[in-house]
């Protein structure tokens, strides 16, 4: 499969692109994506994914075998063979301005405007839509187990669970910019220069005569950076026997058990035996609300591994991501649009989130308004990052998104970080979004009495 293949993307998409290509629609679109409501197990978001979504803009294309498959495509049967043509010169052109990844955002805010011809927009639909989705849903969870862990260090251990090898580079750089501060996954480590984390499986310790041997084997191998798992049999005899060993770890990882009893308890030995600095570890089907739970209990844990709950979050499987037209421009002439279904109302027009805080730096309430209102004291979170396809300035690094995050989760109220559903977030739509809303529904009320 071609990574930047033109053909990732939903039939429609290209059927679409067809038709305007066919009948001389040549109009230039304005879409936006946002989520219409979270889930409801989260009280806000982290926007992620951002950074793929470019690469794929700047590099999409059809190569001839693909241009192929779809002249032979029986739906394409009739469409003139110039539009083969235009799928062989494709390239993105367009504009786009999104929310920086590590944001923070709410329902109804566009994480990202797109401006291009129409049928590009359209085409690119299907791509936005997933990638952006993904990482997004895995980096809120993220940020809610950074949160949980007040502090400590979170690890990615999601590669074996993720859904797919590729899912699983995707988790891995996500869940850093939701507040992780590395992965057990070695591609991830070099793709994305985020520092990686392993210790050893129970096969290791099992594999040896008695745990004596296993401990000492691998501390003659790694003797400045052991974490040394010890509940494959039994925690205390472990820790008993490493002790014994004099040979100091760098730190220790219980995987099952009681958590909370047993971590206390190596506490009290490793402190005892003048090992303050051995950092005990934990994992084993963790997430924010077992993590949580423990440090109420007083555990007495160092750093967590997370896996499945942050590779497949069950919690929050999916996101609710829309891309929905807001405006069209066609020879000089601008008509905005919306969609005004039951419950699934669309606002037009280019639009901006403006975030207010008060005077002790928390954030207060956004404003979603069109793009050119006065902004009074707010913060504009769209910024431009493509300009005529081609991105504005480089790759921000991993370290400064998780940055980001972290910082705007610290300018969270306390009661939207809490695990539970808690009050809604305050975002509202401007009194001229409003008015247009209704100027377009009267002119689409109009057309359909003509």
């Amino acid at each position: 499969m071609r990574e930047y293949s033109g053909l990732l993307t939903d039939l429609y998409e290209l059927t679409m692109a067809a038709g305007y290509f066919q009948t001389g629609f040549d109009g230039r679109a304005t879409f936006e994506l946002f989520i219409r409501q979270l889930p409801a197990h989260r009280n806000y978001l982290v926007v992620a994914g951002l950074e793929q979504a470019l690469d794929f803009l700047e590099h999409v294309d059809f190569n001839a075998e693909e241009i192929e498959y779809l002249r032979r495509h029986p739906i394409f049967a009739k469409i003139r063979s110039d539009f083969f043509d235009y799928l062989r010169k494709f390239r993105f052109s367009g504009d786009v301005w999104a929310m920086p990844e590590g944001t923070i955002a709410f329902p109804g805010e566009p994480v990202m405007r797109v401006t291009a011809p129409i049928a590009e927009a359209q085409l690119l639909e299907t791509y936005l839509l997933a990638t952006l989705s993904y990482s997004t849903m895995i980096a809120s969870k993220a940020a809610r187990i950074y949160t949980a862990a007040q502090g400590r260090q979170v690890v990615d251990f999601s590669a074996r669970r993720a859904h797919g090898a590729a899912a699983s580079l995707l988790c891995a750089r996500a869940s850093v910019v939701g507040g992780c501060t590395g992965t057990s996954n070695t591609l991830a480590g070099e793709l994305y220069g985020v520092d990686t984390y392993g210790t050893q499986a129970h096969s290791w310790i099992m594999a040896h005569e008695n745990e004596s041997e296993a401990f000492g084997h691998f501390l003659d191998t790694f003797p400045a950076g052991a974490t040394l798992l010890v509940d494959t049999y039994n925690v205390r005899n472990a820790v008993n026997t490493i002790i014994a060993m004099d040979r100091k770890p760098a730190g220790i990882r219980l995987d099952s058990g009681d958590l909370c009893a047993d971590s206390r308890w190596a506490r009290h030995k490793l402190d005892r035996a003048g090992w303050k600095d051995v950092k005990i570890f934990a994992s084993g089907d963790l997430d924010e609300y077992k993590i949580a739970s423990l440090l109420r209990r007083g555990a007495r844990i160092d750093a967590f591994g997370v896996g499945t709950a942050l590779g497949a979050p069950g919690d929050a499987p999916h996101l609710n991501l829309i891309y929905k037209l807001v405006e069209v421009e066609r020879r000089g002439e601008i008509r905005e649009a919306a969609k005004f279904s039951s419950a699934k109302v669309t606002y037009p027009g280019r639009k901006q989130v403006l975030r207010y805080s008060n005077s002790r730096g928390e954030y207060v309430n956004d404003r979603i308004a069109l793009e050119d209102e006065p902004r009074n004291g707010g913060e504009p979170l769209l910024i431009q990052v493509m300009r005529d396809g081609r991105r504005i300035g480089p790759n921000e690094p991993l370290a400064a998104l998780r940055d980001r995050c972290v910082a705007s989760l610290r300018h969270l109220p306390k009661k939207y970080l809490q695990l539970a559903r808690s009050a809604k977030y305050s975002v509202s739509y401007s009194r001229r979004l409003k008015q247009m809303l209704e100027q377009v529904r009267r002119r689409v009320q109009h057309s359909a009495v003509k």
